[in-house]
Parts: structure tokens; sequence; C-alpha cells
């Protein structure tokens, strides 16, 4: 039998663990509601005006109206964003963070061995952000869709492909496709930007390249190059282009992305309120629509799939480096 004594025994105990949650939970709170308590630095490794400097400040636009403090975009550029990732990996402020492209925490270590951070160990990865398709151009007097693979393959090392330099995204698309593509041997010549690029290109000196759609569709609208397909899925940064999967090659996504990170000693408490208001903004129609109109695709993420993308794409790329012996300039 259950005495008086005792039932009042258990509603105390349980009105005490109750109030124990309660107060826990409100500490909890209140240690994300302390942070920031100062203005918050967004690192981007490229000048103003460069597209992962848009992508920072939308970002930056955004957390200022809700984070209680300022947020500022540093353009640090230099070494393909590897000096402001270095910053940030280094700082320990807890309110300096990177947005960083995806080579800074892919590649950037196995073309350069002396990279003075690693992307494995020294950065807390908190969201992806951006991600954007590449398209494979060539000239408008080539076969067009799956007649222009086959006419590649059959072309061997007869063709050239240009990218903005070795170890750019570009080149390793195109040696990631031949994997895909075993006869595809175009050879590779390296220009120091996309506008020259795309003038050895009209000039046929090459004959394909992967290229940005903010780029590519240009030309291609003007006739002067087509679009043979794009490295993902279908994309509203490039309506009517359909996907390369499309035409037979199997197992291949290629994306340009950009990713939000802090050093691997940021505070539990930066991290838990970052990780909030992100996951709020990309909720946001009009920050995703000014994204786009960027050309980017805003695609949110948790740290752990970021961390999951990170280890995927650096194994991937990381074979292509080591098969074809990939040097930087």
């Amino acid at each position: 039998m259950i005495t008086f004594s005792t039932l009042t025994r258990f509603l105390s105990g349980l009105l005490l663990f109750s109030f124990l949650c309660s107060f826990e939970a409100a500490l909890a709170q209140d240690r994300v509601s302390t942070w920031p308590t100062k203005t918050v630095h967004l690192l981007v490794g490229f000048p103003g005006g460069s597209t992962p400097d848009m992508v920072a400040r939308a970002l930056a636009d955004g957390l200022s109206k809700t984070l209680g403090q300022a947020v500022v975009v540093d353009n640090k550029p230099g070494a393909s964003g590897n000096i402001a990732a270095d910053q940030v990996a280094k700082s320990t402020d807890d309110h300096t963070f990177g947005v960083v492209i995806n080579g800074n925490l892919t590649s950037a270590k196995m073309l350069d061995p002396k990279l003075p951070y690693d992307p494995a160990q020294d950065f807390s990865f908190l969201s992806l952000l951006a991600t954007s398709p590449l398209i494979l151009l060539a000239p408008s007097s080539l076969p067009s869709g799956p007649d222009f693979i086959k006419a590649a393959q059959t072309a061997g090392d007869t063709w050239n492909y240009g990218s903005v330099g070795n170890g750019s995204v570009g080149h390793l698309g195109i040696e990631l496709l031949k994997t895909r593509l075993s006869a595809l041997s175009a050879v590779h010549i390296p220009y120091s930007g996309n506008p020259q690029v795309i003038t050895a290109m009209l000039g046929g000196q090459i004959q394909l390249a992967l290229v940005p759609p903010g780029v590519a569709l240009p030309q291609v609208h003007s006739g002067k190059l087509q679009a043979i397909g794009l490295t993902s899925a279908r994309s509203a940064l490039a309506p009517g282009i359909a996907s390369l999967s499309e035409f037979g090659v199997r197992d291949f996504r290629l994306e340009v992305w950009t990713a939000l990170v802090g050093s691997a000693h940021l505070s539990a408490q930066a991290k838990e309120r970052m990780n909030t208001e992100i996951s709020r903004l990309f909720g946001n129609e009009e920050f995703k629509q000014r994204l786009l109109n960027q050309g980017w695709q805003a695609i949110g993420s948790s740290p752990e799939a970021l961390k999951q993308r990170v280890q995927e794409e650096s194994r991937e790329l990381g074979a292509i480096i080591k098969l074809r012996n990939i040097k930087l300039d």
C-alpha cells in the first residue's frame, strides 16, 4: 500500500526533478545568449566582389540582424584562399570565422604538403553554405550532347582542355572525368583565369573546359560556345542544361561550394549559437534568392554533413592528385 508519506516524497522528488530540468535548460539558453560579446568577423580568402565574397556578405547581413552584434567581412586574398583559411585555423578569439571554398578543405593539403594548416584537424566544421555546378563547355562547331562525349573519346590526345591552373577545380574535374570515360585523354593547358580559358576556346586552342555557369552562360546564349552538360544534377543556376549523367557519365558529381568554419578551439557556445542562426537563415526565402541571383544555390547543412562531404571529396580528389601526380604551378 502506498502511504501518504511515500506519495509525498514521490511528488516532492518529481517536482525537484522538473525544477532541475528547467534550470538546466535555462542555463543552456543563457550560455547560448551570452555569445557573441563583440564584433564577429568573417574572413574570406578572395577579393571583394568575388563569388565567395558575395556569399560572405549575404551571410553577414543576415546574421547581423539576429546575433545582436555587428558581423563584418574581412577580405584576406591570396594563395587560393589558403591565407585566410590559415588565419581562421589559428584564431583564438572565438569571434573569427572563415567562409572558405572546397579546395581549402579538400585538395589544398594534398597539393601542398607544406600548407601551414591541417584541414582535417584545425577547423570546427559548421555548415555548408552554397553550391554551384560546373558546365562542360565546348566550341559550337563541335558535336553536342552524347555525340560530343564520343568525339572527345575518339580524339584522344589531339584535343586540349583548359583550366585556371594546376590543382584548380577545372583541372581536377577533367582528370576525374577521365576516370569515368577511360578513352578521354585530352591534354591540360593551364591559364591565368576563366577569361583566358574562354579566349583560348574561342580561338580554337582548347576543345573543352569546366567553368562556372556565370562564366559559361553568356557565351552559350550568344551562340559562340555550347554547354555540353552539368557536373551535377540539373540546376536552377543553368536552366535547360542537362546533367552529364544523362549522357551516360556515371558516378560523377563535381560542384564548387563554400562553407562556414571556425577554429578547432571554437567554444561550444559559439558553435551552438552560430548553428542555430545559420539554420534559421537558410529558411529565409529572401536570403536564398539573393544567393541564387549571385550564382549560388543556398544549401545549409549540419556540421556532421559538412564534415562527411569534406572527407568524401578529399578521398576522391586525393586519389586523382596521386594518380596524375598533380602539383601546384
